[in-house]
């Protein structure tokens, strides 16, 4: 078994390597102390098994998931009981709340095993999910672009374009392309402040400079750089609510 270690506190990378060296079976093919590296280690490297920090700078671990995209097993290392535990039990391998005995760490380790014997592996989409607390907005989306990620607040946003299987996110005229539902990513947002004014589009409500009639069945969002967008009438509807 392959394994990577992620943690940006150096003891507790140590400690990790330390009760690893017991288990001759398990390989460390990487160790990363923080977000950016991580995602690269495990798209370089393709473990079979993340142990992976909650709580780090820059990026967490979620965030750190959501842009792997791959499906991998993930023992949780985290010093907050609050996160999420009750999603960790059903979509991740196991946790380890710090500070962990090498018999506990041996038990999430086994569980690791077993679960690459049964080649059964949650999707790190569900993963990510469970841990979201309900109805928490984003304050910023991450996009990747090969070895680059972005990290753009979603203050920054001007709109949001459906295309396919992806998002186009309109930033100061740049449309960045983020491998999501339309539908998935304005789910995540403040619906009080990015509005879906069509099938195809979500709008930052802070770009809005008016509504225009286009025709006499017809609307049109002006934003503040002159961009038009079409409104559905739906959208008009939602938009004239908030708008009140």
């Amino acid at each position: 078994m392959r394994a990577v270690v992620v943690d940006d506190e150096a003891l507790s990378r140590a400690l990790i390597l330390e009760y690893l060296a017991e288990h001759p079976d398990v390989e460390v093919v990487g160790e990363c102390a923080n977000g950016f590296e991580a995602v690269r280690a495990v798209t370089e490297l393709g473990p079979d098994l993340l142990f992976l920090d909650v709580q780090m700078p820059k990026l967490d671990g979620f965030e750190v998931l959501e842009l792997v995209g791959a499906d991998v097993d993930v023992i949780f290392v985290t010093a907050y009981d609050t996160y999420a535990l009750r999603a960790f039990e059903v979509h991740a391998v196991d946790y380890l709340l710090k500070p962990f005995a090498a018999a506990r760490f041996a038990e999430a380790l086994d569980e690791a095993r077993a679960r690459l014997a049964r080649a059964e592996r949650a999707p790190v989409s569900r993963v990510v999910a469970g841990a979201r607390p309900e109805g928490a907005r984003r304050e910023r989306i991450l996009i990747r672009s090969g070895a680059q990620v972005e990290v753009v607040p979603v203050g920054r946003i001007d709109y949001i374009l459906a295309r396919d299987d992806y998002v186009g996110v309109v930033v100061g005229g740049r449309e960045l392309l983020k491998q999501q539902t339309l539908a998935d990513l304005a789910g995540q947002l403040d619906p009080e402040r990015f509005v879906r004014i069509h099938r195809s589009c979500v709008l930052n409500l802070d770009r809005l400079a008016r509504l225009e009639a286009a025709t006499r069945q017809s609307t049109v969002a002006v934003l503040k750089d002159g961009t038009q967008l079409p409104v559905s009438r739906s959208g008009n509807a939602r938009l004239n609510e908030l708008l009140r």
